[in-house]
């Protein structure tokens, strides 16, 4: 087999970081592309991006489901290759993809057959935003198929070390990607003019590429289906037991995500649209962490593997300083210049005014998202999904009464958005406290 990249020797901080920096590097890609997708989308006027957002709560739902899948995946491939016990992997890994195409199949499915009830289900009063909402749900839900399979196949390059090669391909795909949202959308160079429909074409055109490079590629590096279709289901149930937590986690984040995005309705398309653009414009850290968090589960999974425990504390803490900065400049950038980054997207001196005040509120918060989010890749790389799916559904549940309570006075709109920030200090605060008490753990192994 090709590529193993060693994580269990050699300089920490180098290792960590000659990880993450791809899995960065093609966070950051995706979170341009979601930037300049909304700013092709914001061409078409508030309503489009409305739509656009309303739709994509359900395909959140997607990849909640594909993390019961590919967060096992990841942590049983990485501790295998630390034992060097490379067939155990590749077992793994083939398991986790047939369970990805049965389960993610019958979600497309359902998306399907009831878009409209779900589409309905936010009460847009403008019809032509449901009618968009609607037409970009039928055909992205088709995109959930490969999206969720190019996770579980980054999931196994990266728990081999190896996240150069996903980040080149998925940098491929960003890049068509690119290309084709303003031939779709506004129907350049004799292409038809699609508006979101367009926007929906191009994103699951690029992801079917991206899937289909990365099976032949992972194939072809490390020996994947080599003796034909085999299903371990010992395995599967593993790998069931350790994603069950996070998929929960994510399932029921996105779920209370809705509700609040119900309630932030009562405002109006406007308002849906604030939160939509002001997600991606805050997407610069947690995009950024989740980068820190794979490379996070990798390393550590690759070290409890060899039963190398020094060196789980001090990637840990490596991760941490480094991400720790991150976050500080990201908060510094949306508290002190959030109109100007707002109107990269959208101009209306109203919806600024409200996009300025979701940034600045959500600023206060970044440093504490961006270590939570780090410290969830420890809990991962050593099997605990559970701690960190805990504090994350009470601390995110509790959004919504605040929401409900903080809405209902003064502040109004910007209510809903103290109530994100707090519960993101919150988590920021406890699952850090509690990883660290589990690595005195460690001593005594």
């Amino acid at each position: 087999m090709k590529k193993k990249y060693d994580l269990t020797e050699g300089n920490i901080l180098y290792k960590l970081t000659l990880l993450s920096l791809p899995i960065m590097g093609m966070s950051l890609m995706q979170m341009a592309y979601n930037m300049i997708d909304m700013i092709w989308i914001g061409r078409l006027g508030t309503s489009a991006i409305a739509a656009v957002g309303t739709a994509g709560f359900f395909l959140k739902f997607g990849f909640a489901i594909s993390a019961l899948i590919f967060i096992g995946t990841g942590i049983r491939t990485s501790q295998a290759v630390g034992k060097k016990d490379f067939e155990e992997a590749n077992a793994y890994g083939e398991t986790s993809i047939l369970n990805t195409i049965g389960i993610i199949s019958v979600f497309v499915l359902f998306l399907l057959v009831f878009r409209v009830q779900l589409i309905e289900f936010f009460k847009l009063s403008d019809p032509a935003i449901n009618k968009m909402a609607i037409d970009y749900l039928t055909i992205t839900a088709i995109g959930v198929f490969f999206s969720a399979l190019s996770l579980v196949f980054t999931r196994i390059f990266n728990g081999h070390g190896n996240s150069k090669t996903p980040f080149l391909i998925t940098s491929i795909g960003l890049i068509l990607n690119i290309v084709l949202d303003p031939i779709l959308i506004f129907g350049l160079f004799g292409a038809p003019k699609l508006g979101v429909v367009g926007a929906a074409l191009a994103t699951v055109f690029a992801q079917f590429v991206v899937a289909s490079t990365l099976f032949f590629t992972l194939k072809k590096q490390y020996g994947l289906f080599k003796n034909g279709i085999n299903y371990n289901i010992e395995k599967a149930k593993d790998i069931f037991k350790i994603g069950a937590p996070v998929a929960t986690q994510r399932i029921l984040f996105t779920a209370f995500s809705v509700v609040i995005a119900r309630i932030i309705a009562n405002w109006g398309a406007d308002a849906i649209a604030v939160q939509r653009v002001g997600v991606q414009v805050e997407s610069l850290s947690w995009i950024t962490a989740g980068g820190f968090q794979g490379a996070l589960a990798a390393f550590v999974g690759q070290n409890y593997g060899a039963k190398k425990y020094d060196r789980i504390k001090s990637g840990y803490f490596n991760a941490i300083g480094i991400i720790t900065v991150l976050g500080v400049f990201v908060s510094f950038m949306l508290i002190v210049f959030p109109e100007p980054l707002f109107r990269i997207f959208l101009q209306e001196e109203n919806i600024v005014k409200l996009g300025a005040n979701y940034l600045r509120i959500l600023g206060v918060s970044q440093l504490f998202m961006v270590v939570e989010m780090t410290t969830v890749g420890g809990f991962q790389g050593i099997g605990k999904t559970l701690p960190p799916s805990i504090v994350s559904i009470i601390f995110t549940g509790a959004r919504i009464p605040m929401a409900l309570l903080l809405s209902a006075t003064a502040l109004g709109l910007n209510g809903v958005w103290w109530s994100i920030t707090i519960s993101s200090i919150l988590k920021g605060i406890i699952l850090p406290i509690w990883f660290i008490i589990h690595l005195k753990k460690f001593k005594n192994q």
